[in-house]
C-alpha cells in the first residue's frame, strides 16, 4: 500500500530519500523552524505516518485532524515529551523516537557548556573581539579547577552515562542518580557536588525538579548544567539563583518555554545559553534522520520497531 507520509520539518536528506524509495507520496515542510499550529493539522490531514520534530505538538487535536487512518508518529529526537502518548495508544497510533544515536554528541555539548561556564570562555571571547584586552593577568577571568572535584549526574540513562564516562578524563569523583534513587541520594549529591549535569526525561515527577529548596541547597561555587528540557528547573528562580550567588553559574541548552528565553537570563555574565543544540553534529543528525525514517516504515509497513514508545 502506498501510504501518505508528511515529514513536518527539514530534516538531513538521507531520512527523507529513504522515505521516498518506499512511498510516493511524501510531503515535506520544507522550512528550518516549526508550522504554525493550524498550518500544521491541515497538512496532516489523510496521512499514515508523521514525522514529526520535539517542538511540534502532537495532542488529541491533532489526531482528530489527522483522522483515522494515521498509524504511526515518528519523533525526531530521544524525548517525546511533545506528544500525547496516552492518547496515540488510545487511538491505536504507535509513537516512535531515535534513542542512542545521539548520545555520544550530547554528551560532548554537555562538557563543551559545562567548560564554557567554568572557564569563561565566551566572556574571554567578548573581550577578545571587543579590542579591550589589555594583556595577560593573574586574576584575569579566572574560573573553576576541575580535578580532585565532583560530578554529580542527573539521570542514570545512556546520555548521563556517556557524560560520567568522560569525566574520568578529568579527574572527577562521580556521583549519579536515577528515577530510582531515593531522595536522601538526591540530596545528597546537591550538597556534595561541585557541577551538575541533568540529563532526565521531562515527566511530571521531573517537572520542576530543580527550584529554590534545590538550588539553595548546592554550594555557592557549584554550576548548574541542565541538557534534559528546560521545564526540570525553575527558570525564574535560576534567574534568581545566579544573581544572587546562591550557585556560581549555570549552562544551558534548554529552556522552560522554548524559544522564548527568560530576559534575565540574557542580561548575566555567569551563564552560557545554547539554543538547543544538543545532538547538532552533521553525522549525528543525519542517524537520526534515517532512524526516524526507519521507524516510521517500519511501523507502516507491520515489521518489528524496536523504538515504539508506546508498545
Amino acid at each position: 500500500m502506498n501510504w501518505n507520509i508528511f515529514v513536518a520539518r527539514r530534516i538531513p536528506v538521507a531520512g527523507l530519500e529513504l522515505l521516498k524509495q518506499e512511498y510516493r507520496q511524501v510531503d515535506q515542510f520544507d522550512e528550518e523552524f516549526a508550522m504554525p499550529t493550524d498550518a500544521l493539522h491541515a497538512a496532516v490531514r489523510g496521512r499514515a505516518g508523521l514525522l514529526v520534530m520535539a517542538n511540534d505538538r502532537v495532542d488529541a487535536a491533532l489526531f482528530m485532524a489527522a483522522g483515522p487512518q494515521l498509524r504511526v508518529v515518528s519523533n525526531f529526537g530521544v524525548g517525546y515529551n511533545n506528544i500525547d502518548v496516552v492518547e496515540a495508544k488510545r487511538r491505536g497510533i504507535a509513537v516512535t523516537n531515535t534513542p542512542g544515536v545521539l548520545t555520544e554528541a550530547t554528551a560532548d555539548l554537555t562538557w563543551a557548556l559545562l567548560l564554557a561556564v567554568t572557564r569563561r570562555i565566551v566572556e574571554g571571547d567578548r573581550l577578545a573581539r571587543a579590542g579591550n584586552w589589555r594583556g595577560w593577568s593573574p586574576t584575569q577571568l579566572c574560573g573553576a579547577d576541575f580535578a580532585g572535584k565532583t560530578l554529580g549526574i542527573v539521570g542514570a540513562g545512556r546520555i548521563g552515562a556517556a557524560v560520567a564516562k568522560r569525566a574520568a578524563g578529568f579527574s572527577l569523583r562521580v556521583l549519579g542518580v536515577s528515577s530510582r534513587s531515593s531522595r536522601a541520594e538526591f540530596e545528597q549529591l546537591l550538597r556534595e557536588s561541585d557541577f551538575i549535569t541533568v540529563h532526565v526525561p521531562l515527566t511530571d515527577a521531573t517537572r520542576y525538579l530543580f527550584g529554590e529548596k534545590e538550588f539553595r541547597a548546592m554550594k555557592p561555587t557549584a554550576y548548574f548544567i541542565n541538557m534534559a528540557r528546560g521545564p526540570v528547573h525553575d527558570e525564574a528562580t535560576l534567574v534568581k539563583a545566579l544573581r544572587q550567588g546562591w550557585i556560581a553559574g549555570a549552562g544551558l541548552d534548554v529552556y522552560e518555554q522554548e524559544p522564548q528565553i527568560d530576559p534575565g537570563l540574557r542580561t548575566l555574565d555567569n551563564v552560557v545559553l545554547l539554543p538547543h543544540l544538543g545532538s547538532a553534529a552533521t553525522e549525528t543528525r543525519r542517524r537520526m534522520a534515517v532512524m526516524a525514517a526507519e521507524n516510521l516504515l517500519a511501523v507502516l509497513a507491520g515489521k518489528p520497531c524496536a523504538n515504539i514508545v508506546n508498545p
